[in-house]
């Protein structure tokens, strides 16, 4: 199965600013680029909708970032688990108020 990265917006690719849209934080932008390029599938996994959705989306392609999916599961699961739950279903989550459970977190030095 392709790595499928749930990625937030606020504080994980741009500076918290809700409702408004923060300054990019460049270092995860890049590695979600690069993650992309490297095969994995990004889902924007965000609570913002509607205008303040909409101006996420636009901020992430005005810095190259592009999403194959927004608050949606992805395909690939959907047809092997035969359901699409409410729940964004991925192999890594992105996520600045999460506890670090595994050998991968963001803005950590020790890994």
């Amino acid at each position: 199965m392709k790595k499928i990265i749930a990625i937030d917006f606020d504080g994980v690719l741009f500076t918290e600013a809700y409702p408004a849209v923060g300054m990019p934080i460049a270092p995860n932008i890049n590695r979600a680029k690069n993650e992309r390029a490297n095969g994995a599938v990004l889902i924007l996994w965000t609570c913002r909708e509607g205008k303040e959705l909409a101006d996420a989306v636009a901020a992430c392609k005005a810095v190259g970032l592009e999403f194959d999916y927004v608050n949606e599961n992805a395909a690939e699961l959907k047809e092997a688990f035969g359901t699409d739950p409410r729940k964004i279903a991925a192999t890594e989550y992105w996520d600045d108020r999460a506890v670090c459970a595994g050998k991968i977190c963001l803005n950590r030095t020790d890994n």
